[in-house]
């Protein structure tokens, strides 16, 4: 596998040298191009995904991130036409001068090179993170798992058929085997991966930061919390929190844990009874316990163990968290938090902006639902992930993210004085 692996990687980085010379019409086009294409190999795709599908158990939380079906392929398209509308984040001036000795600098945005994707059963990514690469001006490696390598094969057969189309290197984007092997070998190609981005797990997030020698972005585990405070209105925490939990409860914005001012106990029950609609397993604290049973379901609540906080349920699970005070909110959101999205819902000025300043994650929101963590939302086209790190890019990392920047020096002959 060491050879074969080798020469995939020396591929794709000749392939991104010839990437800086392919245009933004250019691009442009190749996108509306594979969007075009996708309902075309539709069937093709659906069948790889069935097969998938069929080996993973329908209640295994990674079920609806492995799904695909013609209405997602559909929106996976419309993606990509966003992102070939939205302007090149390429050859854009962040600095311009002109020293003493007539030299003229410019600091310019430029691709990153080769960019390493290391997922789990998310097929859409696949799309995503070609459109986005390919528009930054970098070429892909994908490592997919196994739930999803059928779905991953047909999926970069369809887009290294259009590459060709477009007399662009097919290796511009390149699918590794789905062994646990090539993700070592990939996470130690220095020379030829310059910046490696997991999403999925927290499990695969740390082996990708304890395995990597590849400088490593980290995205995806999505521990959150929403805040409900002693001046929240009732009907708004309701909507809020049904649609954080239940719109899309495997995805890493979905809620975790809500958290609820002592005293907001007795609106507890109705804030909450929107769920039971979903079915939703609630773990409540001993005081949220004692304020649900007789409102909620008693088969499905239950009382809350410390391993209920500080999870990624990535279901139809939600744990409660009764506080008597909005620094307490803070200090249990600081101890279990991921540092992805955290929300308050209030109609406290105050509490809203001491929330919004002390809360430290990507994305902190104010009488909303989390749900809107996503890089479409944000207007960004769509995204590779959403970073939780602080160093070179922080929430949904879209086009600008993907780009870094060099110098370039302008001169007429000067030298520096021996």
């Amino acid at each position: 596998m060491q050879q074969s692996l080798t020469e995939l990687f020396r591929a794709v980085r000749r392939a991104s040298r010839e990437l800086v010379m392919f245009d933004d019409a250019a691009v442009n086009n190749l996108l509306l191009d594979l969007a075009a294409e996708i309902p075309l190999v539709s069937a093709s795709i659906l069948e790889a995904n069935r097969r998938d599908l069929d080996r993973m158990d329908p209640a295994n939380p990674m079920y609806d991130r492995l799904l695909l079906s013609e209405s997602r392929l559909e929106a996976i398209a419309g993606d990509i036409r966003s992102v070939a509308a939205l302007p090149s984040p390429l050859g854009l001036v962040l600095e311009q001068r002109r020293l003493p000795n007539g030299l003229e600098l410019t600091k310019a945005t430029v691709p990153i090179g080769v960019i390493g994707i290391i997922y789990e059963a998310r097929p859409n990514v696949t799309f995503d993170v070609f459109a986005l690469c390919l528009k930054s001006g970098n070429a892909t490696v994908l490592k997919g798992g196994s739930d999803a390598h059928e779905s991953n094969t047909a999926i970069v057969q369809c887009i290294k058929t259009v590459l060709e189309r477009h007399s662009l290197n097919p290796d511009t984007i390149v699918l590794l085997p789905s062994e646990r092997e090539a993700a070592g070998e990939m996470l130690n190609a220095v020379d030829y991966i310059d910046m490696i981005i997991p999403r999925g797990s927290q499990k695969l997030i740390d082996f990708v930061r304890m395995n990597a020698r590849v400088p490593v972005i980290e995205t995806g585990a999505g521990i959150v919390h929403t805040y409900i405070d002693q001046a929240a209105d009732t009907a708004m925490a309701a909507d809020i929190v049904f649609n954080a939990k239940t719109r899309r409860p495997s995805v890493c914005n979905a809620l975790d844990t809500l958290i609820i001012h002592a005293a907001r106990l007795d609106d507890l029950p109705a804030i909450v009874a929107p769920l039971e609609k979903k079915m939703v397993i609630i773990y409540a604290d001993e005081a949220a316990y004692a304020k649900l049973l007789g409102s909620y379901p008693e088969t499905l609540l239950e009382k809350a163990l410390p391993e209920h906080y500080g999870t990624e349920f990535l279901s139809l699970r939600l744990s409660v968290k009764t506080v008597a005070s909005l620094e307490e909110a803070l200090d249990h959101i600081a101890a279990h938090s991921s540092r992805h999205s955290e929300a308050i819902v209030t109609g406290d000025p105050a509490a809203k902006e001491k929330f919004l300043k002390r809360v430290d994650a990507a994305a902190v929101y104010a009488n909303t639902s989390t749900a809107f963590t996503d890089g479409a939302q944000f207007g960004l086209g769509a995204e590779i992930g959403i970073s939780t790190q602080k160093l070179h890019a922080r929430g949904p990392m879209a086009l600008r993210e993907l780009t870094s920047y060099k110098w370039i020096i302008e001169g007429e002959g000067q030298t520096r004085p021996l």
